[in-house]
Formats: structure tokens, sequence, C-alpha cells
């Protein structure tokens, strides 16, 4: 529990921080396996009236799947659900809690899950879980301590320039093929806002080195394969702040799309660590990424890398 002895938790209306652990047996052993899953997660309070809570949570780790497709030595290909073992692990979750006493808590809601490895191995079909719940929550001590409230300077709601490149990876569609790189370059202008949040606007850029290798492989577009091989997207998004971490969301809308088209739009999701924060100066941002790029339900890459702002 965060208790306001950073500026952002007060902001944040006190948020819960959190390490989770989650089993998942999928129920058709043969073809999806077993989950077991790690995720660190953050819970954030949205309405609190009397003893009733609403909370949202969002977790982000890695889950290792115990079936995954396999050539050899059990030549398995009737399993084509997950192409690895490790893969990313998401999980949302939202709560409506009642609160008994000082103690115990009586709680019913829902989740959704994610696991894929964002085309990283193939096949790469992903499994999404939709799920309700009930639970309890027991406190030893309370769960309800004493937090620090005091007086906070609102952030000046600033714009800034700022720069991302990142790094990708795709395998060849077939099993076990060669692994391809994907070049990512964003351009965008952010602006802060509510000392909590930063909203954005701007350009996305990526070349695909697999798409070259498919062209030229199949004798497609000859003497254009580079030409049809990068994207470029406008891109909005937000940063929702917590002290030097933050959690991106950004929708782009495809400008030029490569050889074989997919959705007009798409969804990045992911986090920034920011190494570097300054109010004043030149350089006011640098941060490392990750970021896994969908078309709704389907991921096509994981994105690292690093950014600055000026």
């Amino acid at each position: 529990q965060t208790y306001g002895t950073k500026d952002w938790q007060q902001r944040r209306n006190y948020p819960l921080v959190g390490f989770g652990f989650m089993y998942t047996n999928y129920g058709i052993d043969s073809i999806y396996g077993k989950c077991f899953s790690i995720y660190p997660n953050l819970q954030l309070p949205i309405l609190n009236y009397k003893n009733f809570e609403w909370t949202f949570k969002a977790g982000f780790g890695l889950g290792y799947v115990t079936r995954q497709y396999e050539r050899s030595p059990s030549f398995d290909t009737i399993n084509t659900a997950i192409g690895s073992g490790f893969n990313n692990f998401s999980l949302f979750a939202t709560d409506i809690r009642y609160r008994v006493n000082k103690h115990l808590d009586v709680q019913i809601g829902g989740s959704f899950s994610h696991t894929s490895n964002a085309a990283f191995r193939t096949p790469n079909l992903g499994i999404n879980t939709y799920g309700a719940h009930i639970g309890i929550r027991y406190f030893p001590t309370t769960s309800q301590p004493e937090k620090i409230k005091k007086e906070l300077t609102p952030l000046k709601n600033r714009w800034t320039g700022n720069l991302r490149v990142g790094l990708a990876a795709r395998e060849a569609p077939s099993p076990d093929g060669p692994m391809y790189p994907i070049y990512i370059i964003s351009a965008f202008a952010g602006k802060r806002y509510w000392s909590k949040n930063k909203a954005f606007i701007g350009l996305d850029y990526s070349y695909h080195t697999n798409m070259y290798a498919f062209l030229r492989n199949n004798e497609i577009l000859v003497g254009e394969e580079r030409a049809n091989s990068w994207k470029s997207a406008v891109i909005i998004g937000n940063e929702f702040m917590m002290g030097r971490v933050c959690l991106v969301m950004q929708l782009g809308f495809y400008v030029k799309n490569y050889a074989i088209p997919e959705d007009f739009f798409y969804q990045k999701l992911g986090g920034n660590v920011y190494l570097w924060q300054k109010e004043e100066g030149i350089l006011k941002e640098a941060s490392a990424f990750i970021m896994m790029k969908t078309h709704k339900f389907d991921a096509e890459l994981v994105e690292v890398g690093i950014g600055v702002g000026f």
C-alpha cells in the first residue's frame, strides 16, 4: 500500500503496488497446456463511497506455457497455439469491494488476460481469457492505514518534443525459421496535464526485414521490395505517470502499410522507465521502454528501445 511518501502516490489516490502469481488451466491440455505466470501489477482506485470501493488493476509479466508447438522430437504439429515456452503475460481486472471491517473485504469482479510471444516465435495464435471472480482480502493489521496528505505544487502543463527508437524481431512464418529484425522510430509532441498524465500525437515509422525477405523469396513486386516493406502511421496516446514509471497506451492509424496490409489501425501498450527527468534544460526526459503492438487482439511484435524528450 502506498502512503503518499512520493507526490505521485497522492496524485494517484494512493494505489496498491503488487507482485502476483497465477496458475491457469485452460481446460484443453493437449492444445494449450497450462500457464504459470508472474507479474508486477498496479491497482488504482476509481471510486470510493462509504464502505464500497471500485478499482482497476493492470499487470504485465512473464508466463510459462507447458504445451508449445513442436516439430521435433514429438512432431506435435496439431498443437498450433503458441510456439514458445516463455511468453508475455498481461492481466487487466476490475473489482467492486465491500469493507466488512478493517481486516476483511469481500469482492466481485471481472478480468481479461493475454498470453503470447508477439510473433517472436511461430506459431503464435495467442491465448485470450475472459473471466469473472469472487474473493476475499484479509489484512492482519488494517486495510485503511494512515496516509500522508500535503499541499502539492502542480506540475507545469508543459510541451515536449519526443523521439523514440525501438527494435523488434519476428520469426519467419514457418516454425523454427530465421529471425528478422524490425526497426522502429517514432516522433511526437507531448503535453503534460493534471500533473499526472501526458498526452501525445505524432508519427510512427517501421521497417520490416521479414516482409522484405518474404517478397524477395517469393519474387513478388520485384525491384520494389524495400518500398513495400515499411509502414507509417499517425499516432495518438497517453502516458499515465507514476513517478519514474509510466503506463503507455497508444493508438495508430496507418498512412502507408506494407505489401500485405493488415487492419487500418493498431494499438501499443507498454511502459516507460524514466532514467532522466528534469523540468529545465534542453534534455528533459530520457527513458527505456517496452511495448507490445497488436491489431485488436492479435499481437504483431514486442518493441524495446530508448526515448528522449526536449
